[in-house]
């Protein structure tokens, strides 16, 4: 298979793909993908897991909120903190 494109890999380690690319793996801004390594090649496939949303996150929250903590029990240094 021919490449679409030669891409030089920045500071960051960041690699812009071209559009053409993308679209031709029916991929879009802001899609999750499953990265992997296969021999010396780095495999980019579109994910299936669901996005979570906040609301997925806290779909089964009461609402609560943990106890306070007590900071009484580290009154006494335990190394060598300056007090």
């Amino acid at each position: 298979m021919k490449p679409y494109a030669y891409v030089d890999i920045k500071f960051d380690r960041g690699i812009r793909l071209p559009k053409l690319l993308l679209d031709s793996v029916n991929l879009s801004d802001n899609d999750i993908v499953e990265l992997r390594t296969e021999n010396d090649s780095i495999i980019i496939k579109k994910s299936t897991r669901e996005r979570l949303t906040i609301e997925k996150l806290f779909k089964n929250w009461d609402g609560g909120l943990p106890e306070p903590y007590e900071w009484d029990e580290f009154d006494t240094p335990a190394g060598r903190e300056l007090i």
